[in-house]
């Protein structure tokens, strides 16, 4: 593994665990990844070869800078509370997007290598906002509303008693716990017997 993957591999640990303590975070920041990364990956495609290599970092950077406030305003003005519970995070999806342009990887990977990145990012974003809401609160689905863009606050689905579950799991060292153990039992299934 090279230190350009690390780097950006380990730049998309904070948002994970950041938002991943609800179903609903976890799902709105990966639908603005895949919005972000898409237009990101595309635009840049279209303008590249025109780009002289000199300036090529500044128009990765200006292009994020300028879809993630876009997507921030969109966002802001869809649903109010997801905005501000995502905003933080929104600025490093700009970064992973010039990383990955610097790195090569919308202009020298194939559509798959693509479509893997955002799916396993969303699958363990989804995994973890999924496990973290149902084991750190008994709910599933609270604040579904903010996707909805809607008032009602009627939407959740309560599995036991509400605010029962050990409550560490919603903040972010049970987020890191919580990873680590999937981590380890991806390990230990996949190891041959």
């Amino acid at each position: 593994m090279t230190e350009t993957s690390t780097l950006r591999n380990s730049l998309m640990l904070a948002p994970l665990i950041g938002v991943s303590d609800t179903l609903v975070k976890a799902i709105g920041l990966w639908l603005m990844f895949v919005l972000i990364i898409t237009i990101h990956g595309m635009a840049m495609k279209a303008i590249r070869r025109w780009l002289n290599p000199n300036v090529r970092l500044a128009a990765s950077i200006l292009l994020a800078t300028t879809l993630v406030s876009c997507a921030g305003l969109a966002l802001q003005a869809w649903s109010l509370q997801l905005h501000q519970s995502l905003e933080v995070y929104l600025g490093l999806i700009a970064l992973q997007c010039v990383l990955l342009e610097l790195g090569g990887f919308f202009e020298h990977s194939p559509m798959s290598d693509r479509l893997r990145l955002s799916g396993l990012f969303g699958a363990l974003l989804l995994a973890l906002g999924t496990l973290r809401e149902v084991l750190g609160t008994g709910s599933l689905g609270s604040h579904l509303e903010w996707l909805a863009g809607s008032a009602d606050t009627h939407w959740q689905l309560w599995l036991w008693a509400q605010d029962t579950g050990p409550r560490l799991l919603t903040l972010a060292p049970g987020g890191f716990i919580l990873l680590g153990l999937l981590i380890a039992a991806k390990q230990a299934l996949s190891k041959p017997h």
